[in-house]
């Protein structure tokens, strides 16, 4: 029996009536694109969150984790509101609550569930820990329910309860990887419009490898400092007249940055459009199979966020620095930054000399040690059982 499923019997007595789940994601380039209209490149992991679950009629939604040391958490779905959440509404819990809430605002009927949930996706890794989440609940209550939505409407939706109800501002290209992407493929992805192309990566097939750096440190700081760069960003749209930054073509870029007076909003632009651009770039690389050519315009990236967008932190900049001398092809931070993850192109037999390098700069420079996986693009969210 699944193992999510056996638990879920033993924690309400009674077998849920499946399993679904949603893998966390790696953005392959386009960083911080997704909230200005962009272009985004992300492939989904093989590490899930997994989602037992079964149907209730009295209006309450019962939580539970296996990663998180208490009892279920017992909501009244009545009673989920973004400006007034109920006691225990938070944490982890808040995820799968803003999810029943959004489900419940766009008149959708759910008029209850049991839920157990279970993941091997890191959390704080920068890999979408809680778009895996969201997506794995939304999956299974629109499943449940026999709910008409899309993948794509179905990652709205899941963004839209981590915005509205968690009230984090983020873009949907997260939970658009966790629901849409397919075995073998990165997903482009235009956030304006939703459109998705499944784009070839198949890494060992060309001898390569891409390793998941985790430096296992999250900076305090991030949550505000995420919202200042989305407003900044907006608010250099305005100035410049345009709907989104997507709206500034590459060859455009200078001129309008003569045109903006202040030095932080000039950066951010300058990181929007060039990283669009990477985007293109890289998906004309991997069509024509030149993987390898994908490395310099995965560092010139990290470069990009690292000064012009300002979201890395010195371990992340070490981890890249370091799997670069140590002879890959490109490595950048991945994820909104000041902490997370780092992704790092190599051949295949360089694994076990960039592993060593790397993890040796951390212990030198008094940094808790690396957690570095090596990463293969995976199908989307799914019914297991």
């Amino acid at each position: 029996m699944n193992r999510a499923a056996h638990d879920f019997r033993e924690l309400y007595g009674y077998g849920p009536e499946g399993v679904w789940a949603a893998p966390g994601r790696v953005n392959l380039i386009g960083e911080h694109t997704d909230y200005n209209d962009g272009f985004a490149l992300p492939f989904a992991l093989p590490q899930r969150t997994e989602v037992a679950a079964a149907r209730r009629t009295d209006g309450t939604l019962r939580l539970h984790s296996a990663d998180v040391p208490s009892g279920p958490v017992t909501l009244d779905l009545s009673a989920l509101d973004p400006a007034h959440p109920p006691q225990g509404a938070d944490g982890w819990a808040a995820y799968p609550a803003g999810v029943a809430w959004a489900l419940l605002d766009a008149g959708l009927p759910v008029s209850g569930a049991d839920l157990h949930v279970r993941s091997d996706v890191p959390t704080g890794a920068g890999l979408s820990s809680s778009a895996a989440l969201e997506v794995a609940t939304t999956l299974a209550l629109t499943d449940l329910y026999g709910l008409p939505l899309t993948r794509p409407e179905l990652a709205a939706l899941a963004r839209r309860a981590e915005n509205a109800y968690v009230g984090v501002p983020c873009g949907v290209m997260d939970q658009m990887a966790s629901a849409c992407a397919t075995d073998g493929h990165a997903l482009h992805l235009d956030t304006r419009s939703l459109d998705q192309r499944h784009i070839p990566f198949d890494c060992a097939a060309a001898g390569l490898r891409l390793l998941v750096i985790d430096t296992r440190v999250k900076h305090d700081l991030a949550d505000g400092a995420y919202a200042r760069r989305r407003a900044s960003c907006h608010e250099a749209a305005a100035a410049l007249g345009l709907p989104a930054l997507r709206d500034l073509p590459y060859d455009g870029l200078e001129q309008a940055l003569a045109r903006l007076d202040d030095p932080v909003r000039r950066r951010r632009v300058r990181h929007v459009v060039t990283e669009n651009e990477r985007v293109v770039r890289i998906e004309e690389l991997l069509r024509a199979g030149r993987l390898r050519e994908t490395g310099p315009l995965l560092s010139e990236g990290h470069a990009s966020l690292r000064d012009d967008y300002e979201v890395s932190c010195p371990e992340l900049d070490l981890a890249v620095a370091t799997a670069d001398a140590a002879g890959a092809y490109g490595s950048r931070m991945t994820g909104g930054g000041f902490g997370g993850s780092a992704l790092s192109l190599i051949d295949a037999d360089a694994e076990p000399e960039v592993v060593r390098a790397v993890t040796r700069a951390f212990r030198e420079a008094g940094h808790p040690p690396p957690r570095i996986t090596p990463a293969a693009p995976s199908g989307g969210a799914a019914r297991l059982v």
